[in-house]
C-alpha cells in the first residue's frame, strides 16, 4: 500500500506542474489562443465553488491510476518506459475513449476540444504509467 500511495503522490506531483505549465505554455502560442477561445462558451463557465475540485484533479487521477496500476501490472511486460506507456494507452482506450464518446454526444463541445482532452488524458496516463512502472515494478 506504501507503494500505491507513494507513487500515485508523486505522479500527482509531477502531473500538476506538467498540466499546469503546459496551459502557462500553452496559451502564449498564437495558433493555441483560437483554441482557448471555446472554453469562453457557456458550458464552462464557473462560479468558482467547486474550483478545488478542478485543481485537485491529477492528484486525484493519480491515486486511481496508482490503485488501477497495483492491480494490473502483471499484464504489462518489457522495459518500465514500455510498460508504462501500455498501460497509458490501455486506460485511455478502456477509461477515456467510452467516457469522451457520450460527452461529445450530449454537450455542445466541438470535437477539437474532445480530442485535446483525449490527448492530453492519453499524456497524463502515460506519464504516470511510466512513473508506476518505476516506482512500483
Amino acid at each position: 500500500m506504501k507503494k500505491v500511495l507513494s507513487s500515485g503522490l508523486v505522479a500527482g506531483i509531477v502531473l500538476s506542474i506538467l498540466s499546469y505549465g503546459g496551459l502557462f505554455v500553452a496559451v502564449t502560442i498564437p495558433f493555441m489562443s483560437r483554441f482557448f477561445v471555446e472554453y469562453l462558451s457557456n458550458v464552462f463557465i464557473s462560479d468558482r465553488s467547486r474550483d478545488f475540485f478542478f485543481y485537485s484533479h491529477a492528484l486525484l487521477i493519480s491515486f486511481a491510476l496508482s490503485w488501477f496500476w497495483e492491480r494490473s501490472k502483471k499484464v504489462f511486460h518489457g522495459h518500465f518506459v514500455l510498460r508504462g506507456l501500455e498501460f497509458g494507452l490501455a486506460y485511455t482506450i478502456a477509461g477515456l475513449l467510452p467516457i469522451l464518446w457520450m460527452t461529445y454526444s450530449q454537450i455542445d463541445v466541438s470535437e477539437t476540444m474532445v480530442l485535446s482532452w483525449l490527448g492530453f488524458g492519453c499524456f497524463q496516463s502515460c506519464v504516470a504509467g511510466i512513473i508506476f512502472a518505476k516506482m512500483n515494478p
